[in-house]
């Protein structure tokens, strides 16, 4: 058989999304059957899938290093909770997703869709060529394929629908499983959970003998099985969760699946090669978009726009136990680290109640060892208390007693003091790249803790699960959970979902985190977003389903669009 060339042709009508007939055509003819017998080609043809990923694509008729799936969905899942803050007004889409601008003609809001169906046909290609059983090689290539279909409509399904929690009636997306021409309409997000579900599961029969084809960025059994775990916790399948960990787990500890305590700090870039990672984004130094990269915004250091920082609340939660390595992540930006200030959100000016900081110097009193500030010759003190376990500032402004953040002198952009964010960066030593981790074993640990805090009678194992991975993070003593030290959380469950927070910041897993579980999300503190509390039934969590779908299948709108 004759070499397959890697490139296809897509033949779809402009603006037709899920509903596009996206048949690939290789360049010398050859069908999806004579595919069948080759397996170079569907290699390759699987090889340009995972490239979808993160490529930029031609997006009607323009091509942008902007236009990446990676990198906008990314946005579309971590912008809009409250561990970042971005510094100033941007005409970049993250901003659209930070504010909750939602509007069904958006541009990220369009190509993500476009995208990830686009993805999600180019798996259904091979999937389709492949027989089960015709030899162990294509039996694994075809479950990496499925891996990708479950992944991409999972991803969909959790911006443009309701969490599987409020109802499994609610509309979902539309399913894309074969390559043949389909109608258009919506699943429900059960029918969505449950093609998930099964994707899932025949990837891992179809892997179980295999082995994966190079380093974390390709698929693998036990990546199947890590998003599997992900899947039944969303389904609130508790037990299913904690035997599937257990099966993955096959007698080892959880601990033997971790990166060390001194291994951690380097993790995310050295990600592809961790036994950590069950699946990530594989990036090169060729694949590199520099300023287009996720990391970009999150660090300067020569290249970078570094105008996304870590929040005051995440701030906050690391330093309540300042030895935690994961702090490690952020990276503050001192001018002087001899001197200090507070800070102080300033009432909201513009429509939409975004609030800048009030920055003044204090000064430290060497021989009682307090901090105050000169008004008017006047010296006020900066009062300390510990609340829920924090240790928090206050000044009484104007009579009133005003909470502020105290820290050494920093850099600051607009107001908002630079605290880097390092997990997408440093990968073969460039300020920009990294290989972003989809799955990892903490997150599947967590997934584990989260299921048993659901079950009652289950809250000291769902606690042992929080502390091995507190104990990675380099705490110890007190600082671990116990039923008799939740040390000031009310339940177990909080416990879990406070440790996720921690240790799976900025990777997009916060805002479902907490929605999914029927919480309000707090946005109240400065930030050129709207000082506001979210609340979970708002139906601004979810996206719209774009203009292009609408106006070409007719498909159901979500509400409020």
């Amino acid at each position: 058989m004759r070499e397959l060339k890697k490139i296809f042709t897509i033949i779809c009508i402009t603006g037709l999304v899920a509903a596009c007939n996206l048949d690939y055509f290789p360049s010398d003819e050859s069908t999806a059957g004579a595919l069948r017998d080759s397996y170079n080609g569907l290699v390759y043809a699987t090889d340009g899938n995972y490239s979808m990923f993160k490529d930029p694509l031609e997006y009607k008729g323009t091509t942008s290093s902007s236009y990446s799936y990676l990198r906008r969905q990314y946005e579309m899942a971590e912008y809009p909770s409250d561990e970042i803050v971005v510094s100033g007004r941007t005409t970049s889409t993250l901003f659209q997703a930070y504010t909750y601008e939602r509007n069904a003609s958006l541009q990220n809001v369009s190509y993500v869709w476009w995208s990830g169906y686009k993805i999600i046909y180019g798996a259904n290609f091979v999937i389709d060529a492949i027989e089960n059983g015709t030899s162990e090689k294509l039996d694994y290539l075809k479950g990496e394929n499925l891996f990708l279909r479950a992944i991409v409509h999972l991803q969909l399904v959790n911006l443009y629908a309701k969490p599987y929690s409020y109802g499994r009636e609610n509309p979902g997306i539309v399913i894309r499983n074969s390559s043949v021409i389909q109608n258009t309409e919506r699943a429900s997000v059960g029918e969505v959970y449950d093609q998930i579900e099964k994707d899932l599961t025949d990837a891992i029969k179809l892997m179980q003998h295999g082995t994966r084809r190079g380093n974390a960025g390709y698929a693998s059994k036990e990546a199947a099985q890590g998003l599997l775990t992900r899947v039944y916790l969303h389904m609130g399948k508790y037990q299913e969760v904690i035997d599937l960990v257990d099966e993955m787990l096959d007698g080892a500890t959880a601990e033997s699946k971790l990166e060390s305590t001194g291994n951690f700090p380097n993790y995310f870039k050295n990600a592809l090669n961790s036994k950590e990672t069950l699946w990530a984004v594989a990036m090169t130094t060729y694949d590199s978009q520099g300023q287009s990269n996720i990391g970009s915004m999150y660090l300067n250091d020569g290249i970078g726009w570094g105008e996304v920082f870590s929040s005051d609340p995440m701030n906050d939660l690391y330093e309540k136990n300042p030895n935690d390595i994961r702090y490690g992540f952020v990276l503050p930006q001192y001018l002087d680290e001899t001197k200090w200030m507070i800070r102080y959100p300033m009432p909201g000016t513009d429509y939409r109640d975004a609030r800048s900081n009030n920055i003044i110097d204090v000064q430290k009193d060497l021989t009682n060892q307090f901090y105050f500030m000169d008004d008017n010759n006047q010296k006020i003190t900066i009062q300390t208390e510990n609340v829920e376990g924090y240790t928090k500032h206050f000044i009484m402004l104007n009579g009133i007693k005003t909470q502020v953040r105290l820290t050494k002198k920093m850099q600051h952009r607009n107001s908002f003091p630079l605290y880097y964010i390092t997990k997408y960066s440093y990968q073969d030593g460039d300020p920009m790249l990294s290989s972003p981790v989809m799955i990892r074993w903490a997150e599947v640990i967590l997934n584990r803790a989260e299921a048993y805090a659901n079950i009652p009678g289950k809250e000291s194992n769902a606690l042992a699960d929080v502390n091995i991975i507190r104990n990675r993070a380099g705490l110890s003593g007190n600082q671990l959970f116990s039923t008799s030290n939740m040390q000031g959380y009310n339940n177990v469950l909080d416990v879990v979902l406070e440790e996720r927070h921690l240790e799976l910041a900025f990777e997009g897993h916060r805002t479902l985190d907490v929605y999914r579980n029927k919480k309000n999300l707090n946005r109240e503190y400065a930030g050129v977003h709207t000082w506001e509390i979210i609340n979970y039934n708002d139906n601004k969590v979810i996206y719209p389903i774009p203009f292009d779908e609408i106006s070409v299948s007719g498909i159901v709108q979500n509400p409020d669009y």
